[in-house]
Order: C-alpha cells, then sequence, then structure tokens
C-alpha cells in the first residue's frame, strides 16, 4: 500500500496518475486493469478539483493498494460534501443538442471500474474508493 498527498491544482492530474500508475505496477496489476483505473482516477480528481474545491486550495490524498484479486485506489479530500454514487446516469439515448454539457465524468469513473463507493472520511471531507479487478 502507498499513500500520497497531493495539492488539488489540474497541475499535478500528471503527477497524481504518475503515483497512481507506479504503484499498481509495483503491484503486479495487469495493465489493462491499470489502464481503466487511471481513466476513473483521471475523472475523479478533476472533479475534486474543479467541482469540489472551485478554486480554492486544497489537497487529495491518493492510496493504491491491493485487496485478493482487485486493485483498490482512495480518494480523500476535505472539498465540501460530494457523493458521486448518488448521481443519476446521463440519459444518452438523447440527441446532443438536448443534452447538458459535462457531467460524463461520474458515468466514466462507474465504466471503467467495477465498484464505486462514498463515504465521508473518519476526519471529515470526502472518501472515494475505485475497484477494479486487476490480479
Amino acid at each position: 500500500m502507498s499513500t500520497a498527498s497531493f495539492a488539488a491544482e489540474l497541475e499535478n492530474l500528471a503527477v497524481i496518475r504518475r503515483f497512481a500508475e507506479e504503484t499498481a505496477q509495483s503491484l503486479q496489476a495487469n495493465q489493462a486493469a491499470i489502464d481503466d483505473m487511471l481513466q476513473a482516477v483521471d475523472e475523479a480528481v478533476t472533479n475534486i478539483i474543479v467541482h469540489g474545491y472551485a478554486g480554492r486550495p486544497g489537497t487529495i490524498e491518493a492510496q493504491v493498494k491491493r485487496a485478493g484479486d482487485s486493485l483498490i485506489v482512495r480518494l480523500r479530500d476535505q472539498a465540501p460534501r460530494f457523493d458521486p454514487t448518488t448521481v443519476r446516469p446521463p440519459d444518452l439515448t438523447l440527441p446532443l443538442e438536448k443534452r447538458r454539457p459535462g457531467g460524463l465524468g461520474v458515468h466514466l469513473i462507474r465504466h471503467f471500474v467495477d465498484q464505486v463507493h462514498y463515504h465521508t472520511a473518519p476526519q471529515g471531507g470526502n472518501e472515494l474508493t475505485l475497484v477494479k479487478k486487476a490480479f
């Protein structure tokens, strides 16, 4: 298991991604699962920075570990409470001109991982857990 904290800035997306990828590789997760997890991490971290902190300073703690045959990434932040598991799936049958811009991040997260769990972190804030079968 590896844990690191990062400033909640879009410039750190690549750094967070590299941390998650290198840790997952060191755990010997398969590359296809790592690639999917990284897409979900990108979406989740972007949402935390853009919508959660919304320009305010903050941190994101990322933890990567193995549990049985799954790769687990846990993201913690102190942004205002937001539970992405309550977001309804978008209606992808609507013509593009009738869809609202954005709003696909949570949908993509769900697509790329096997499970998404949310709860309020013990110290307050948000804790998002992404689970992907990877071993």
